[in-house]
């Protein structure tokens, strides 16, 4: 099994993961490792994921290394306990 790797959490967000600024699941991907916070978390898992489905919510952005997984390997994105993964939420305005 994979070792833990950590997410940070925006502010927004922490209320579904009991406050916590980062939390942490196993996994060799993103997918692997979000779909162990869904887990975990189920509101989390909500937010992230609206109405169970398998689509990330759009206002919603994941990061490893600063890199966006949209430019990467998206969910199938390579991740060890060595990584950052940062979950952004986007900015609406106009």
């Amino acid at each position: 099994m994979s070792a833990p790797v950590s997410v940070t959490v925006p502010a927004a967000l922490r209320p579904q993961v009991e406050g916590q600024e980062t939390v942490s699941a196993p996994g060799a991907t993103v997918g692997e490792v979000l779909c162990g916070l869904r887990e975990q978390y189920p509101a989390f898992g909500e937010k992230l994921f609206p109405n169970g489905g398998e689509q990330i919510n759009r206002s919603i952005n994941i990061y490893v290394n600063e890199e966006d997984i949209r430019f990467l390997d998206n969910f199938g994105t390579p991740v060890t306990d060595k990584d950052q993964v940062d979950i952004i939420l986007a900015i609406a305005g106009g």
